[in-house]
């Protein structure tokens, strides 16, 4: 009876451990499972997360580069517009400046016509009206310009040559070659000593025009251009052509 007892009892630990083990293992496998399940789960999340942030990062990147084209295209047609209205100005400016030009180069010929200029550019004066001397007759009639021989002889106003060639144009041998225009507010002026003459009796001469060249011919102590104002085309009316330029804003 003793011995069966004991029996009895030495299986009945060996049952309990063998129990133990197995709810140990099952218990493990349960753990294991809903550890390798949370794995997943946290894998499928990230993945999923990834994704999601790939996704946005792709908008925002075809959202950028529409954005990009988008202000190209309106930058192209700012700089087009621009341009066109550049063009359109400076078209604009242009016939304003030809129509300018139309309109004042008339104004300037009849202003040119209406002025009156020095006979001769780069002079020193020498001999001037009224000087005494035993050079002249009583005194001097005109300005002397001492310039070298072959210098330009322009018109002082436009007018009508009434007077040209040698003997003084007939006012006397003194005067050399000369030259008279009669202009058109009643006075006269006169160009002697000159080498060459241009003009012709009756041409019609502009303020400027090259009547002749500077010489040293007649009654001359050097290369100059006597130059005379006078109130008819003969010798004998001279004024002051100094004085008289002066009115016309010529001064000399």
């Amino acid at each position: 009876m003793f011995t069966r007892v004991t029996s009895r009892s030495s299986r009945t630990p060996q049952l309990r451990t063998r129990a133990a083990v197995l709810a140990a293992g099952l218990g493990a496998s349960v753990v294991l499972g809903a550890g390798v399940a949370a794995a997943a789960n946290t894998v499928a999340a990230t993945t999923t997360a990834t994704a999601a942030t790939s996704g946005v990062a792709s908008a925002v990147e075809a959202q950028a580069a529409a954005q990009a084209k988008a202000a190209a295209k309106v930058a192209a047609a700012n700089a087009k517009a621009k341009a066109a209205k550049a063009a359109a100005v400076k078209a604009k400016a242009a016939k304003a400046a030809a129509a300018n030009t139309q309109k004042t180069a008339p104004q300037a010929a009849a202003k040119k016509a209406a002025s009156w200029t020095s006979p001769v550019k780069r002079y020193q004066l020498s001999a001037s009206y009224a000087q005494a001397g035993g050079m002249w007759q009583s005194t001097h009639s005109g300005q002397d310009f001492a310039v070298p021989t072959g210098t330009r002889v322009v018109a002082a106003h436009g007018g009508t040559v009434v007077k040209a060639g040698g003997n003084g144009a007939g006012d006397g041998p003194a005067y050399g070659n000369a030259v008279v225009i009669k202009h058109g507010n009643g006075t006269f002026s006169q160009y002697a000593h000159l080498s060459r003459v241009d003009v012709r009796v009756g041409q019609v001469v502009a303020t400027g025009q090259r009547i002749a060249l500077s010489g040293n011919t007649g009654n001359s102590s050097g290369p100059h251009l006597h130059f005379e104002i006078r109130t008819t085309p003969n010798y004998g009316t001279a004024i002051n052509p100094v004085a008289f330029l002066r009115t016309k804003g010529v001064t000399l």
